[in-house]
């Protein structure tokens, strides 16, 4: 591989893997892995904003992965482009890191949104919590594949496993955290990103931990962030939940909390609604947050290790306001909008009583009523503890797709639905 920015620190594998000879790099076996997966497919059946096969037009998880992916891609090139003085042909941050950094970042989140997501921590609280981001961490170290009785992870590069490590702290080390925390047993893939060195204390204190992102991460980040906060307004537009006079009343309603460019913004937004090119308008939107970013140097305790610390990301103030507004339109006229909100009722009561089946059966009782299938089954059965069986109970349950959560419940509670044929 001709590129100086990476070396065999970068390269190394979370387990030895036996490919030795390859035509691809390493980061592109881990993007081909990552995306011939059941776990990648699943994403087309989960929820980004609405309910998959609401309408034809909604974004699911996997078309904004998709998107994210795109955006991940443009911004390394934008950047090598425009810091030459950083950045040449044999010394560059590479765009198939950065893809499969944002394929993955969405992975381990449930049905039913981040709605469901917040349902399951509540529900493992008693068993170590929750998080979206520590369940993708999951999938790639420790379940990613199938293999004989057991199930074992893909074997991720370590530049790969940063890449997708939005958050450091493990749930332990916070008090009753609602999210951005890992499992507490996932502290060893934390010491293998950090190559075993100590972290220093300035790092460990008020969470700063969660701050140190290698500039993939910080890519990915903001990739994510480009596509949600356009995408998800072009959604709710196109679904009816933002018009003009629905958001000029909520400009009105909200007026002493906008500033002066916010109010252009917003005006922006109204003309591009009633001209009918608030699609293209906001597509036009990504390119300009694109080349928002500026890279500067930074000192960190890896830089004798990588590269990938010695690159901080950061944004245009004006468009980074831009952002957070398209964000908080987004959670004040649509999140909180009373459909949204019934149909989150509606997943959180799933998950719940679908959850309390599984732990009376698996959880509390090792001897249960077989409900799942025989190799789920065996699975957990064979953990001692409680906590062991709650985590693969947990794994099973976050792995659904919305259609499937439904078809469960159905399948579990629903007197007249019945199928026998069902595959489960």
């Amino acid at each position: 591989m001709n590129n100086a920015f990476y070396n065999d620190f970068d390269f190394e594998r979370v387990r030895a893997s036996s490919r030795t000879d390859d035509y691809r790099t390493p980061f592109q076996i881990d993007r081909d892995r990552l995306i011939h997966s059941s776990e990648f497919r699943r994403l087309q059946g989960k929820t980004q904003v609405f309910l998959p096969g609401e309408n034809d037009y909604y974004r699911t998880r996997l078309t904004h992965t998709i998107e994210v992916a795109q955006i991940g891609r443009s911004i390394c090139n934008f950047l090598t482009q425009k810091y030459k003085n950083y950045f040449n042909e044999t010394f560059f941050i590479d765009p198939d890191l950065v893809e499969s950094s944002c394929l993955a970042h969405d992975l381990g989140h449930p049905a039913f949104g981040h709605a469901g997501e917040r349902t399951l921590n509540k529900l493992m609280a008693p068993y170590g919590g929750f998080e979206g981001n520590a369940q993708t961490l999951r999938l790639l170290t420790e379940i990613f594949y199938t293999h004989d009785d057991t199930r074992r992870g893909m074997k991720p590069t370590r530049a790969f496993l940063d890449g997708v490590l939005k958050y450091k702290i493990l749930y332990s080390q916070m008090s009753n955290p609602v999210n951005h925390f890992l499992y507490d047993n996932q502290k060893e893939y934390v010491d293998f990103v950090f190559g075993g060195i100590n972290i220093p204390n300035e790092y460990l204190q008020e969470n700063k931990l969660n701050d140190f992102k290698s500039i993939e991460c910080q890519i990915m980040d903001w990739a994510d962030d480009t596509a949600y906060a356009t995408n998800d307004l072009v959604d709710s537009i196109s679904g009816g939940f933002i018009t003009p006079m629905k958001l000029e009343k909520w400009i009105v309603s909200t007026e002493n909390t906008l500033s002066k460019i916010d109010l252009q913004y917003l005006d922006e937004i109204l003309s591009w609604i009633k001209s009918g090119k608030y699609k293209s308008k906001f597509g036009s939107q990504i390119g300009l947050l694109i080349e928002s970013c500026k890279i500067d140097e930074r000192k960190t305790f890896l830089d004798d290790q990588s590269n990938r610390y010695k690159f901080s990301l950061n944004l245009d103030e004006d468009l980074f306001e831009r952002v957070e507004l398209y964000k908080r339109i987004a959670v004040e006229m649509v999140f909180n909008s009373p459909q949204l909100h019934q149909i989150e009722f509606k997943g959180d009561f799933m998950l719940k009583n679908i959850f309390s089946v599984l732990e009376d059966n698996y959880i509390n009782n090792k001897e249960g009523v077989k409900l799942l299938t025989s190799f789920t089954d065996s699975l957990i059965r064979r953990e001692k503890d409680k906590m062991h069986r709650a985590r693969p109970v947990c794994d099973y349950l976050s792995g659904m797709t919305d259609a499937f959560a439904m078809t469960t419940y159905k399948r579990l509670f629903d007197p007249d639905y019945s199928s026998i044929t069902d595959v489960m």
